[in-house]
């Protein structure tokens, strides 16, 4: 969203293995000890602000920048709907599959195949919403900011875009935008 919108901005590593996410410093930026978080410096009446949740974080972005998220109430909610479609289903269910497959101390198949029955079904619904869409929200938004990340790690979750051809048509033209581009090698930098 930053690279989108053209926004300076200065990243802050945060290294969750070093317990950095407990500091006093950055609970004063989120108390609930999560990434991601952002100081905007220049917030409302040119005070700073901090905001915490990846939705929350999208959706100030866009109300400040006034990008990527439309005023009209119809689209508006359109996007809202399937960012909150990432924030309840996506991030939550692909984060524990992410988990059981690559993390957990121990093998454990039930989860295993509890989360990745849900991915599939996650990713269905979004096949068939984008059978009709470009984007999520009938052009570019906060939305497909929001569920991008987790559809480029598909690999990771044992997800072949074959399947999906809507999504993967979808992530081909996601991935190709230069903001995109550029933000991805943030992140590896980082």
């Amino acid at each position: 969203m930053l690279e989108e919108t053209g926004l300076p901005y200065k990243v802050h590593l945060v290294d969750i293995t070093r317990q950095e996410q407990f500091k006093p410093e950055f609970l004063k930026i989120n108390p609930n000890n999560k990434i991601p978080a952002i100081v905007d410096h220049d917030g409302p009446h040119h005070l700073p602000i901090s905001v915490f949740e990846s939705g929350a974080i999208l959706i100030y972005l866009a109300d400040k920048t006034g990008k990527f998220l439309s005023s009209d109430l119809r689209q508006r909610t359109t996007a809202i709907q399937w960012l909150m479609f990432q924030m309840g289903g996506i991030g939550p269910m692909l984060g524990q599959l992410h988990h059981f497959l690559h993390y957990a101390a121990e093998r454990i198949p039930y989860a295993i195949e509890r989360y990745a029955n849900e991915a599939k079904r996650l990713y269905r619904v979004m096949d068939n919403h984008l059978e009709s869409q470009t984007f999520f929200a009938g052009e570019y938004s906060i939305a497909d900011m929001a569920i991008f990340p987790w559809v480029n790690l598909h690999e990771r979750q044992h997800i072949d875009l074959d399947d999906y051809i809507y999504v993967k048509r979808w992530h081909h033209e996601i991935a190709e935008r230069a903001a995109v581009r550029k933000a991805l090698r943030v992140a590896d930098q980082g």
